[in-house]
């Protein structure tokens, strides 16, 4: 079966959430392209979520992202579409192709289901289980998740062979990355499949062993790790909040990410961040937890996104998506950023090298690469309590790396690199070699006299 006819009945397992969303609505533009330039087909998206609240908003979302969808591929549809409310006709095609349900049965005829369920193992499996039931033994599944091995939910439903790692990058309809996932056992049409639909929608694939974590979430929940370990380690000397903050703010501005290690973690949300752990820790031979994630996740500070995109409170309070506040895990307070506290820690951690420079600035800047390797290249040194904990950071991410390739994670160095840069905007890959040139040479150098 071509890609398609299975576009004639594609489903989506919890549609309306933050990811679910993003991937129904490229599933919805592509399915509604297919239908217009073949009048004759059935086309049916089927969306499918337990929150029948939230399904009403993305049908509003559908709506209005469709139009604009719509808009941004006006080539395509003047070809299929020459009305002058073309827009107007794309959308209104779109939404009567669209099915919705809080029921799994919805997609029984489908020939694609896309999952994009909740980061929790035995629900998943659950979800597997029935549809494996419910659906045609040619049905293709394609699941988000970030962390749970494909061979675990394949063999725990009887899939196997049809179930792949489809995995999204936040917001799905935005990003281009696609972490492709494929267990041992898939069928060999699915992985071409899979590369047929990433090219449809616009994305760019990076290849990732079944190995729990994957490459993202591997490195991700290590470097949260390493983040939260530094805290404990500078805390004696200088507080438990002030070190939180120090940490966030070297990750972001000495490192010049989108933002800092614990604000991405309270972006990811606490919850989903030790239920990820909870995984890779029952699946690896490596302990991987944090008490401290655990005591805030049982005090309810589980960050995440509102419906309306404000975020929630973790280790920061916010202002919509500004952080004002940082918690106090002793306590359980938040300490207000505008108190002279924070002046007097930026002033511990010291100046940047100069020049300095910023993510948002850099990103479209053309001479970035030049700028980045001089910025870096004064950090060894430079007598700050800053540049040491760039540098300690900037040397753990880049064996995180390695090891993600030694253990067969990632095919290639590079595919590391390009994941933390698509994936999580970062300007540069953890395997940075023009930083660690010298103590890459001298220790290649003395392997080969040993």
């Amino acid at each position: 079966m071509d890609l398609n006819a299975r576009f004639h009945n594609v489903a989506v397992v919890g549609a309306a959430g933050k990811m679910g969303s993003g991937i129904s609505l490229l599933l919805a533009r592509e399915l509604t392209f297919r239908a217009l330039e073949d009048p004759s087909g059935s086309y049916t998206l089927n969306l499918i979520d337990l929150n029948e609240a939230m399904l009403e908003g993305l049908l509003r979302y559908l709506q209005e992202h469709g139009a604009r969808e719509a808009e941004k591929h006006m080539d395509r549809l003047r070809r299929v579409c020459g009305a002058e409310d073309a827009v107007q006709v794309f959308v209104r095609e779109m939404m009567a192709r669209i099915r919705t349900g809080t029921s799994l049965p919805l997609a029984q005829d489908a020939r694609m289901v896309f999952e994009a369920a909740f980061e929790n193992e035995a629900l998943k499996i659950r979800i597997y289980r029935e549809l494996a039931a419910l659906c045609s033994s040619e049905t293709y599944f394609f699941s988000n998740t970030s962390s749970i091995p494909l061979r675990v939910m394949s063999e725990a439903s009887g899939l196997q062979g049809r179930l792949i790692g489809f995995h999204f990058y936040n917001p799905s309809a935005v990003q281009k990355l696609i972490e492709l996932i494929t267990p041992s056992d898939c069928r060999e049409d699915l992985k071409a499949l899979s590369l047929e639909i990433a090219e449809t929608m616009g994305k760019i694939v990076v290849p990732s062993n079944d190995i729990a974590g994957f490459i993202g979430n591997g490195h991700l929940m290590r470097d949260g790790l390493h983040a939260i370990a530094e805290v404990e380690r500078l805390a004696p000397e200088h507080g438990f909040h002030q070190s939180v903050f120090m940490v966030d703010r070297v990750s972001r501005d000495w490192l010049l990410r989108p933002m800092g290690i614990f604000q991405l973690m309270d972006y990811v949300g606490l919850d989903v961040f030790q239920l990820i752990l909870n995984v890779m820790n029952k699946h690896l031979d490596e302990h991987l937890h944090s008490d401290l994630i655990d005591r805030l996740v049982a005090r309810g500070l589980k960050g995440g996104e509102t419906l309306d995109g404000a975020q929630r409170d973790g280790f920061f309070h916010y202002e919509k998506t500004r952080p004002i506040a940082v918690m106090n895990p002793d306590t359980g307070d938040y300490v207000s950023l505008e108190r002279p506290w924070a002046q007097e820690a930026l002033a511990r951690l010291g100046e940047h090298p100069e020049p300095a420079l910023n993510w948002k600035a850099l990103k479209g800047d053309p001479e970035r690469e030049t700028k980045l390797r001089t910025y870096f290249a004064k950090f060894k040194a430079w007598p700050s309590l800053g540049a040491d904990l760039a540098l300690r950071h900037l040397r753990a991410d880049r064996e995180r790396a390695l090891r993600l390739v030694e253990q067969g994670v990632a095919v290639r160095a590079e595919d590391v690199n390009r994941v933390l840069q698509m994936g999580f905007m970062h300007l540069y890959g953890p395997v940075l070699d023009y930083l660690f040139e010298s103590e890459r040479c001298a220790s290649e150098a003395g392997i080969s006299r040993s």
